[in-house]
């Protein structure tokens, strides 16, 4: 640039003749022309295309190639070596392989799609899941993330999860609501099962009823992308990426997930003081805005959980989302109900709550209560040593203490006595009934019905005794003895019987 202005001030301004100026700087005359036409290089423009005499006849082929693959899962789709493997060994392809990635490069440059961008009111959410590698409990595992953003304001919240189902879902909504401050007028969703029951067309329109449960309790409207395009709801897919990126590296390590979440909602928090580029203040200044124009959150929570039909086996127990529940061995071989939220399961027969466990978020495990086979251990009494319910009971050492008596006295009949002890667990707690039990030890009364009626006294609260401690103006206070002989002249004389009376 130094010597393009040079040589146009030493002709155009100081009067130097162009055969100078090509004598001087030692260019072309043609050269010199062009630099006194232009105040600056006007750079290479090509007016035609190059032929490609070795990958030209071959660019359709690519193309059909290319073309067919769109319709094809990503990780079966050609590569570049594969394009020309393929045109060597069926087409006669001759050339190198550095020209057919060129030729692949343009067309995906050319083919490249372009986007609108979307208008945002306030008031609009996104909803959707990603999934993060995290160390639970000294193990490493695969964690579902929930985010719900708002695209106005960029302001979101991120929950983690065992796993995407209903309940998480319907859960990561209702704790988004209470972040945020209010309910979205407009959810965006892509197709999912748990939203989607049919997708008709490119969109999902019939509802699923436990999403339709969810929607009629907070009044929101909803809008399914269409299928294979996130792009719908961009947003809430880079802020996915944000958050694994930004809340989850290094790899997380918990023992409890609600702790977990405790920490992404603080993070979420703080995030809101952020400012991005291009909006008129902080995240958490343009939330007002949002919650301005939010439905407002309805007072009594929604409950996030699953129901599913299910029937009793002959082993009492339920099976619920891979696992095995037990329920009280009178409703085997029954239909009954079983509901899961977060943290619990809970059976249901005759609209009454039979069985209630902690949920297992594993699979393939089996939860036991052994209460619920104490009617079948009556009928079964040797199966108190080798039944699978009994097998990690621990009991305070009285129960240990009183079979052990009533088995030495009688072997069988010991046995029935202590199950019968046992079924008074149906109806009170642990502790109240090992100390009735060792109030009958001590007693030497180890009878079930001694053992209820002890039950009852310690439930009932103790008489309160006269004590004549500290009472020293009491204590030399001496009371006679009676004089029994008196009762025995009375019955020796029936006529001191008072008039009217008879003997």
């Amino acid at each position: 640039m130094d010597t393009w202005t040079d040589i146009r001030r030493d002709v155009l301004v100081d009067g130097m003749s162009m055969r100078e100026a090509c004598k001087k700087y030692n260019l072309n005359f043609r050269t010199i022309q062009k630099i006194l036409g232009h105040s600056e290089p006007p750079g290479y423009c090509q007016r035609a295309t190059r032929d490609k005499p070795t990958i030209g006849p071959f660019s359709p082929i690519i193309h059909e190639i290319l073309e067919a693959d769109k319709q094809v899962h990503k990780k079966q789709r050609h590569t570049g070596k594969r394009i020309f493997d393929r045109l060597r060994d069926e087409h006669g392809y001759t050339g190198g392989i550095t020209v057919v990635r060129d030729e692949i490069r343009r067309w995906k440059r050319q083919a490249a799609e372009v986007f609108m961008p979307l208008s945002h009111p306030p008031g609009e959410a996104q909803f959707d899941f990603g999934e993060a590698k995290a160390i639970y409990r000294g193990r490493e595992i695969k964690v579902m993330f929930c985010v719900m953003s708002l695209p106005y304001s960029d302001a979101f919240f991120c929950q983690a999860f065992p796993r995407e189902c209903t309940e998480t879902f319907q859960e990561g909504h209702v704790r988004a609501f209470e972040f945020l401050g209010g309910v979205p007028k407009r959810i965006s969703y892509d197709n999912s099962k748990i939203a989607v029951a049919k997708i008709v067309g490119r969109r999902g329109e019939e509802r699923t009823k436990e999403f339709l449960r969810l929607q009629s309790h907070h009044l929101y409207e909803h809008h399914f992308c269409l299928v294979r395009r996130p792009n719908e709801k961009g947003h809430t897919e880079g802020l996915v990426k944000f958050s694994r990126s930004n809340f989850m590296v290094p790899i997380p390590q918990f023992d409890d997930f609600e702790d977990f979440n405790r920490k992404l909602a603080e993070d979420c928090r703080q995030d809101l003081q952020r400012k991005l580029r291009g909006k008129g203040g902080t995240k958490a200044e343009l939330l007002e805005d949002d919650r301005q124009a939010m439905l407002r959150i309805p007072e009594d929570r929604f409950e996030a959980r699953r129901v599913e039909n299910c029937k009793v086996n002959s082993l009492s127990l339920v099976r619920f989302d891979r696992n095995d529940y037990s329920v009280p061995t009178q409703y085997a071989y029954r239909k009954v109900l079983a509901v899961g939220s977060l943290d619990r399961v809970r059976i249901v027969a005759d609209d009454r709550l039979i069985a209630e466990h902690v949920r297992d978020w594993g699979s393939e495990n089996v939860h036991y209560d052994p209460l619920h086979y104490l009617a079948l251990l009556e009928r079964k009494p040797n199966s108190l040593d080798f039944g699978k319910p009994f097998e990690a009971w621990n009991l305070p050492d009285a129960f240990t203490v009183l079979r052990r008596r009533l088995e030495s006295d009688g072997d069988a009949d010991g046995r029935r006595e202590f199950i019968k002890v046992l079924r008074l667990l149906e109806n009170h707690k642990v502790k109240e009934l090992a100390d009735a039990i060792d109030r009958a030890l001590e007693f030497g009364a180890m009878t079930v019905d001694v053992i209820k009626i002890l039950v009852q006294e310690g439930r009932e609260s103790p008489a309160k005794l006269f004590r004549l401690d500290d009472r020293p103006h009491l204590q030399d206070h001496s009371i006679p003895e009676p004089q029994l002989y008196k009762y025995s002249a009375l019955i020796q004389h029936p006529k001191s019987q008072h008039p009217g009376e008879r003997s």
